[in-house]
Formats: structure tokens, sequence, C-alpha cells
């Protein structure tokens, strides 16, 4: 009845009006606060420890976004909250622009960052809620694979394109902050954009605001039974631990690679500007990161998750020695780490596979949507722990000690695929849904 009720208002509002323009606005504040702000922290002369540290917790409005996604439905709609969040990323996005000049920068704008990232994960949210709302059954699967692509595409842009821009900009003023203001300033001008477009263009489905009032009590009650029902699950303990520690190498890999790509080569790194690094990962590193996915989710869905669990896992795991190779090598060859970064983002593609789908089939169930937000919050907490420390090893011993730490964590990746357990059909029939 809701997806009837969705089309009827919806009429004359195709989605391909708001859908593409929605998730490409739903990835790049992530890619500003996780990726955009180390490089960024990095060529201001931020140091590792300090630099892995605090942007490490910038995922906590992940981990703790399953207590509060509930209230999302509650207070308002779906869509005033889209609206809202792109009006508050886009006020942040100035707020980090016009910290950049100031003596204290790197606490002015981490506190900015902190504020982009709860608007970014309530967006999240809300646009995933959205989306099943404003579109049919039909409609939602037609367009799947549209919202990841123009997803992945601003991570291009995130990653690539604005690191590219600011440091040639700062190259031009030789000021190496200018390019970083210009950015943040670019972002602010098109989330004010996006708020305006999507004010303008988004459905207005009637199941997004008939929803019966709630008491206090009964929202209690049902918060409280959706926990109780997740640590109720069957291997619970066991999930978490998978949950938590299938990406601890890589939590830790993805917050130093950056810097040791900038940091010179006396200094252990690979001497690269920020300019090679937006070609580098812009290019490459995401062209190899959506095969290894297509071809993770292509095999899973003819295998199922438990014939490719361990193979996935062998994956992350063993991707990880190009970063050793480079720290080793050190070489000037810009083809040789080209090469390697799209080895480690092909294998860290395919192996995500396993984890996603792992995530799928331990939410089944009564509150599935609900116990999938849980499951991603333990996520976000396998990725924030770890991170945090990771530039404090690699400032006290070194990068090539680093990378090989990292390769001795692969352990723990794939023993936990050894302590759960899936069922055997499990994978296919998710996979070719999607």
């Amino acid at each position: 009845m809701n997806n009837k009720i969705g089309t009827v208002a919806s009429a004359g509002r195709t989605p391909w009006w708001w859908v593409p323009t929605l998730y490409f606005a739903e990835g790049l504040p992530y890619m500003a606060v996780m990726t955009i702000s180390t490089v960024m922290y990095k060529c201001l002369g931020i140091g590792n420890t300090e630099l892995a540290f605090y942007t490490a917790w910038l995922y906590l409005p992940w981990v703790i976004k399953p207590f509060w996604s509930p209230f999302v439905d509650i207070i308002r709609t779906k869509r005033w909250w889209v609206l809202a969040m792109q009006w508050t990323i886009g006020i942040a996005m100035a707020a980090v622009a016009f910290a950049l000049p100031a003596g204290g920068f790197f606490q002015a704008t981490l506190a900015v960052f902190w504020l982009m990232a709860f608007a970014s994960a309530t967006h999240d949210i809300a646009a995933d809620g959205f989306y099943m709302l404003g579109l049919t059954e039909h409609q939602q699967s037609l367009f799947v694979g549209i919202r990841s692509l123009f997803y992945r595409i601003s991570m291009v842009v995130g990653q690539g394109a604005l690191v590219i821009v600011a440091s040639r900009v700062s190259d031009a003023w030789a000021q190496p902050r200018m390019g970083w203001i210009v950015v943040f300033g670019i972002l602010a001008a098109f989330f004010v954009v996006m708020a305006a477009w999507h004010t303008w263009r988004l459905p207005r489905p009637a199941s997004d605001s008939m929803r019966e009032p709630k008491s206090g009590s009964m929202v209690l009650r049902e918060f409280v039974d959706t926990f109780a029902g997740f640590f109720r699950k069957p291997q619970v303990g066991v999930a978490i631990l998978f949950m938590l520690l299938y990406r601890l190498p890589e939590a830790q890999l993805v917050k130093m690679i950056q810097p040791f790509m900038l940091d010179s080569v006396a200094d252990g790194g690979l001497g690269l500007s920020a300019d090679n690094v937006g070609w580098i990962y812009g290019t490459v590193g995401v062209i190899g990161l959506m095969l290894g996915g297509i071809v993770g989710g292509l095999v899973a869905a003819r295998n199922g998750l438990k014939h490719w669990l361990h193979p996935m896992a062998w994956s992350m795991s063993l991707t990880c020695l190009t970063f050793v190779y480079l720290a080793f090598v050190q070489p000037s060859a810009l083809w040789e780490i080209y090469a390697c970064v799209f080895v480690e983002q092909f294998g860290y593609g395919f192996g995500f596979t396993a984890y996603m789908l792992y995530l799928i089939y331990f939410s089944a169930g009564r509150f599935q949507t609900a116990h999938y937000s849980i499951c991603t919050g333990f996520m976000a907490l396998g990725m924030m722990l770890p991170g945090m420390a990771a530039g404090w090893i690699a400032d006290t011993f070194s990068y090539r000690s680093f990378f090989v730490w990292t390769m001795v964590c692969c352990v723990a990746t794939i023993g936990v695929c050894y302590l759960v357990h899936v069922d055997g059909k499990f994978g296919k029939k998710e996979c070719n849904n999607s």
C-alpha cells in the first residue's frame, strides 16, 4: 500500500531527477570527513599520531547511529531530515573554509568535522529510508545500481578531483591552506544548491507523512525489543567479533596510506604530491575498488557466501602486501605505485563483499533494518578503535614496521572466518537481487 501511495504522490517526478543527486550528495560529506580531512591535515603539517587519533574519532557518529536512527522516523518525515541535513552539511563545509585561516585551525576544523559527521550519518539514515518510501518495489530494484554508481562517483570526486584542485590552487597561490579553503567553499556552495534542488525535486510520498503517533512508552519498548532481539541472536558473540576484526588491517592501513604517500623518501614515505595522490586514488584506486566489488558480487551470486568467505578474507589480507613492497622499495616510478594501489583496492573490494553479505545474513529476521543498522555501528567501531593507534605505531617505529604489522593483523581477518557459521545457500539470492 505504501508503495502505491508513494507512486501517486510522486507522479510526474521521475526518480532520475533525484536518486542520482541524492546518493552523490550522500557520499561527498563522508569522503570529506574520512579522506579529504586526512590529506588536508597531512599537507598542513599535522603529525601522524595526532592526525590518525583525532580523525579516527570522526567514525563515532556512525558507531552510535543505531541509537538515534529510530528517532529520525519518529520526530519528522524523512524528506524533512534529508533537506535539513543537506543545509547543515553546507553550513559545516563553509565553516571549515572560514576556520582554516585561523591560528587554531586544527581544533576548530575538527569540531566542525564532528558536526558534519553527525549530519552525514543522519543524512544516510534519512536518505536510505526515503529511497524505500519514494519508489515502488520495482523502481527500488531498478535504481539500486544507479544509487551505488553515483555514490562511487562521489568517491572519485572526493578523493580524486577535489584533492587535485586543492593541490593546484595551493601551488598557484603558494599558500598551503588556500587550496583547501577553495575546495570547502566549493563543497559549501554545492550543498546549498543540492538542498535547493531537492526541495524542488524530491517527491512527497504520502507514506512519509502518514505515520501514527506513538507514546513515549511504546517508543521505548520497541527500542529495547530491537536491541534485545539483536543480542539474543544465535552466535551473536562470534558475529560481533567478526564485525570488529575482519577489517582490522584495513582500519589501520586506511589512516596511514595518504600520509605515507605524502611523506618524503627520507622520512620513509614515497614523496608524492597531493596532486599525485588525488590522481592515483581518483582513477585506478576507484576502478580497482569497483571492479573488485563487481567480481565479488558475481562470484558470490554464483556459489554463495559460504563458498567464498575464506577466499575473500585471503584477498583482503594478501593484497596488503602491496604496501609492504612500497614501504621497503620506495619506487620512484609512478606506474609501480598505480599498479600496487590497483591490486590493493581490487583485493579490498573483492574481500569486502563477504563482509557486507555477512551483515545482511546476520541481520535477517523481525527487525532486519534496525539490526543491520546495529551491525554497521559495530563495523564503524571496528574501524575507529584500530585507526586511533595507527599514527602512533607509524611514528614510533616506521612505515615499514607499520605495514608489516598490518600483515600480522591479517591473522585476525582470516581467523574469525573459521568461527562464523553461514548457511550454504546464502548469498546467491541476495547478490542476484542487488
